[in-house]
């Protein structure tokens, strides 16, 4: 089976599209397009317009209306654009309609995030599992895909399960879904058997919304080298690496990042890799701060642990991250327009809040290195629990946990 890949990288030069709804006012509309923006920069496409309109419910023939569809065809034609993505999931109807105005390739958030986890995946297991999600997306949407494929078009969104003539049969996919199924069966079974291998060692994973700095932290608290990187899912394969905390050894875990409008299926297809996070012991929960709107990350995220984990009665940690880079803008004194999340400091928001997590709470920049003693010492008090209550014999570090001296690793 070959991927539809470009022989070399190329940028490929791209329009985004999205919807102001009553649900979805403006401001949140230019934020899930920000965040387009940084997924099609992953990808490798450059994008070079934007385009929005108000409408009480996605067209359902093109998405948006007729009039909008040709502001956009216009913009296509006059400024050599190759490519068309749109903020929410397509139906088979509206990608062909689509196509066949506007005469480029069209991409809606879920296969344009499929290709970035296809471009991204380097493990057998992680392959597999986006291997799987690729075809449970592509199912309902037979025709248009074998269309694509039948004209061996590659680049963004073109990565992945593809063969090398149209399939006509469905059965052949279903084939395929319950093979990769079997195959990911038989990973679990295997990755279960490692966790048990590791005994009884505290196990700490790192959770959080996508690029919020998690393997940054990891390379930090583990002196190790994961691949990190300024760009949306660096990380699909989960490493794990023990760690020595004063004198109380634990694991620590990296773990594939979450995003909102993360389709169902592309969950299930990484539960495996999340096992991880179901078997660890303590969850340490890493926030961009710097982010205008990181309390609606932190909800995504805890409600996805939630369909991960079934419920959050694990113990929780709080780091607040990019404390380096956070900013605001201060209001004038003659200003009445309400107050914003960018014109409340840092100081304040420790107030908020998060002042009430107590100990469970701790602001860091793992880039700069700022406090991360401090969480060290709030990861050693969690552990050091659960190692009493696994190891109660172990009284010389019971005196070493009584004393009050500083953490070091």
């Amino acid at each position: 089976m070959k991927d539809l890949i470009l022989s070399k990288e190329t940028s490929e030069r791209t329009v985004l599209v999205g919807l102001v709804t009553p649900r979805q006012g403006e401001a949140k509309t230019a934020e899930y397009l920000d965040e387009l923006a940084f997924l099609a920069d992953t990808a490798g496409a450059e994008t070079v317009a934007r385009f929005t309109q108000k409408l009480d419910y996605p067209n359902p023939r093109t998405y948006v209306g007729k009039g909008k569809l040709e502001e956009i065809r216009q913009y296509v034609e006059d400024n050599e654009i190759g490519m068309v993505i749109f903020d929410d999931d397509l139906t088979t109807k509206q990608v062909s309609n689509l196509e066949r105005e506007l005469q480029v390739k069209i991409l809606d958030r879920t296969s344009l995030i499929l290709d970035i986890f296809a471009k991204r995946a380097q493990t057998a297991n992680a392959k597999t599992q986006v291997e799987l999600a690729q075809y449970q997306y592509l199912l309902p949407r037979l025709t248009r895909m074998w269309t694509h494929l039948e004209r061996q078009r590659g680049g963004i969104g073109m990565r992945g399960p593809g063969e090398t003539q149209i399939e006509t049969d469905r059965r052949i996919i279903l084939d395929k879904i319950a093979r990769l199924k079997e195959e990911l069966r038989a990973i679990d079974k295997q990755k279960s058997i490692q966790r048990k291998n590791r005994g009884k060692l505290t196990r700490v994973a790192l959770v959080g919304y996508t690029n919020v700095g998690k393997s940054t932290l990891m390379n930090v608290l583990s002196k190790s080298e994961v691949f990190a990187e300024n760009k949306l899912f660096a990380t699909l394969d989960t490493t794990v690496r023990k760690v020595t905390i004063e004198n109380l050894p634990l694991l620590l875990t990296d773990t594939v990042g979450f995003i909102r409008k993360l389709p169902t299926h592309l969950v299930e297809s990484f539960k495996s890799t999340l096992d991880e996070v179901r078997d660890a012991d303590i969850l340490v929960h890493v926030v961009d701060i710097s982010h205008p709107n990181f309390e609606e990350q932190i909800e995504v995220v805890n409600s996805t642990l939630r369909d991960v984990c079934g419920g959050m009665d694990k113990p929780l940690i709080l780091v607040f991250n990019k404390i380096d880079a956070f900013s605001y803008k201060p209001k004038d004194a003659d200003d009445l327009t309400p107050e914003t999340r960018e014109n409340i400091s840092l100081e304040r928001l420790q107030q908020s809040w998060m002042s009430k997590m107590e100990g469970d709470c701790v602001f860091i920049s793992a880039r700069k290195g700022l406090n991360i003693d401090e969480l060290k010492q709030k990861i050693y008090t969690r552990a050091l629990e659960i190692h009493r209550s696994r190891f109660p014999y172990n009284d010389l570090l019971y005196e070493k946990y009584d004393t009050d001296t500083d953490v070091q690793e």
